[in-house]
């Protein structure tokens, strides 16, 4: 058994430049990532946890290697996907696949199942024969609950639950050791949901499946990972065991994020939400220095003005980047 793990991101930096503000002035840069690092298992699920703008989606494009990094590495099985040669980057995408948020734009409704659902394998294994391909496509569809006769249909004929089982297919198909869920169920209406989820939980007890799980409904985060991982304008600033981090937040921000899910108390529902809001808006841009989340903590002091807090490890496997204690 190797100690390396499956998924394994150092120092990742993403800057996307800005249109110029004057003809012959300097491009401004936006920093989409600052320096993540996370790691992934075998047959673990992570969850990224943040609000729009915060970098998930870019860190689950560099994941992919959809995009290169500014700085940093992407490691699957110890290989660092943007120094690997084209072949081996290929070889390496069977064991890395991706499910989409939206269930209807993903599936090309001009195509039937059976040719959606075994596109990753001739794209990605040209030698696996046509009655091979079949094959596997009715195991797939079969794992995630759908009859065989669903590859002679087109996407129409479904339900959105039903799509989002052909997804799921379709990232199954080259027996992936990660698969990325991109707000996988967020399209979904709530019943649904559930069922993708369980069937999510299913498929990972069964074939032994990581997951890199982006979202930002942190009750449904809480219920498919093992672990999480709170970003903030590019930065994690607070990682560890689910139940861990949910139960006892420790940073400011994930407090914040925490007290702004709706909970079945009308007399302190207001209160609750107006005081969430206060720290939970993002800032367009980080300030120069210090903390990002600093114009928004309630517990700044000097120290965060001047210096950026780095993941420190606390108490039961967490990491927080906070200046003040974590028990405060």
């Amino acid at each position: 058994m190797t100690d390396t793990p499956l998924l394994a991101v150092e120092g990742l930096i993403r800057d996307y430049a800005l249109p110029r503000r004057r003809l012959f002035g300097e491009r401004p840069v936006l920093r989409a990532l600052a320096g993540v690092d996370l790691t992934v298992e075998r047959g673990r699920s992570l969850g990224i946890v943040g609000e729009s703008g915060c970098g998930k989606s870019t860190l689950a494009h560099l994941i992919l290697a959809l995009e290169r990094p500014t700085a940093g590495t992407v490691r699957l099985h110890g290989t660092d996907l943007f120094a690997a040669p084209a072949d081996e980057l290929k070889a390496l995408r069977r064991h890395l696949q991706i499910i989409f948020q939206d269930p209807y734009g993903s599936l090309d409704p001009r195509h039937k199942v059976a040719r959606i659902v075994s596109e990753p394998l001739r794209s990605l294994e040209p030698e696996t024969d046509r009655v091979r391909r079949r094959m596997r496509v009715a195991e797939v569809l079969q794992s995630v609950g759908l009859p065989a006769s669903a590859a002679a249909k087109y996407p129409h004929e479904f339900s959105g639950g039903q799509r989002q089982r052909i997804a799921i297919a379709r990232a199954l198909v080259t027996k992936p050791d990660l698969i990325v869920a991109d707000e996988a169920v967020s399209a979904l209406d709530v019943s649904v949901q559930a069922q993708v989820l369980n069937l999510m939980n299913d498929l990972q007890a069964e074939f032994g499946l990581a997951y890199v799980f982006i979202g930002h409904d942190l009750n449904v985060v809480r219920c498919v990972t093992d672990d999480v991982a709170v970003m903030y304008l590019g930065r994690i600033v607070e990682e560890g065991p689910s139940p861990e981090v949910f139960s006892r937040p420790r940073h400011p921000y994930t407090r914040a994020l925490i007290e702004a899910v709706p909970k079945p108390d009308p007399a302190r529902r207001k209160a609750r939400l107006a005081a969430a809001a206060k720290h939970v808006a993002a800032a367009p841009l980080p300030p120069e220095a210090g903390c990002a989340f600093r114009p928004r903590c309630p517990l700044a002091f000097e120290r965060c003005v001047a210096e950026a807090p780095k993941l420190r490890p606390v108490s039961d496997g967490a990491r927080i980047a906070c200046h003040r204690d974590p028990e405060v």
